[in-house]
């Protein structure tokens, strides 16, 4: 699943991680890839630095690429409250190039495919076919090498979060995706560019990815107390229906402070952070029951 906006600052990211830390706390093994060059969810996953290749090198070689050896775990699996289902789940080991065989004893997976600038050399708008494959082809790596857990694929979910355009990347990661999650704020450019990146999806779908399909759209960082945000809500649910998920996603003063320790909402302390676990709970479970 892709994580898309057509405009910039709506927090896009911070849905990505949101969800990464619902799929950890459901046990849902999950791949994370960060094909923004920005590559504000590796840093905010907690992603040591490694020798693992990043996801651009990767897709610059995507048919050599050996993406299970590549990616490299959370950092937050190392801050599972302790006494929890997933604290004892979780593997004693999964540094380095052999730690798949460690995670398939378990269900608490949530690894990355770490993002870098260089990426940014694919986000071009002139991509042909071959191009728009790369991603797909490192993916099917998964498949050739397969990893299995409990004889199911090693990931279950897998997100990718996009640049915030409907550049190369973008179209790179909907190539290789089912669907395609989008994110806006509830005001008038963000719902305007999230009507425009609709209609790019059907166009795309109709040219290059029959099964691609839109997942939803995540109102995110809604000020309760604002008469404009109630009122582009509104606008939003008739514009799109069913499409827009609920609950929204409010905005969170205490956010940049998760983000900038590497942690997981689910495992930060204090009653927003749990209330937008439970947000984010349930969005999950919408997505994948669509």
């Amino acid at each position: 699943m892709s994580i898309s906006s057509l405009k910039g600052g709506v927090g896009k990211t911070s849905v990505t991680l949101g969800l990464a830390s619902a799929a950890l706390a459901a046990g849902i093994p999950t791949l994370v890839i960060d094909l923004d060059p920005h590559a504000d969810a590796t840093t905010g996953l907690g992603v040591r630095p490694g020798g693992q290749l990043d996801i651009g090198r990767m897709l610059k070689n995507p048919r050599k690429a050996d993406l299970t050896r590549q990616v490299q775990p959370s950092g937050w699996l190392e801050h599972v409250p302790a006494g929890t289902e997933a604290a004892a789940q979780r593997p004693s080991s999964r540094r380095g190039a052999g730690h798949r065989a460690d995670a398939r004893a378990t269900s608490t997976v949530l690894d990355v495919a770490v993002g870098s600038a260089y990426s940014g050399i694919f986000d071009r708008p002139d991509l042909g076919r071959r191009d728009l494959r790369r991603l797909s082809a490192v993916l099917a790596g998964l498949t050739r090498n397969t990893q299995v857990i409990g004889g199911k694929p090693d990931y279950e979910l897998v997100l990718v979060d996009c640049p915030p355009s409907l550049n190369g990347l973008t179209r790179i990661a909907w190539t290789a995706s089912d669907k395609v999650l989008l994110v806006a704020e509830p005001g008038l450019f963000s719902v305007a560019g999230t009507e425009r990146t609709l209609r790019a999806i059907e166009l795309f779908r109709n040219e290059f990815a029959p099964k691609l399909s839109a997942a939803g759209i995540v109102a995110n960082r809604v000020r309760q107390s604002s008469a404009e945000h109630e009122y582009r809500l509104d606008e939003m649910a008739t514009m799109f229906g069913s499409l827009l998920l609920t609950p929204t996603i409010a905005e969170q003063a205490n956010w940049q402070q998760i983000q900038g320790a590497a942690r997981a909402v689910h495992h930060w302390p204090g009653d927003a952070a749990k209330t937008a676990a439970a947000g984010f709970d349930a969005l999950l479970q919408q997505i994948l029951g669509r």
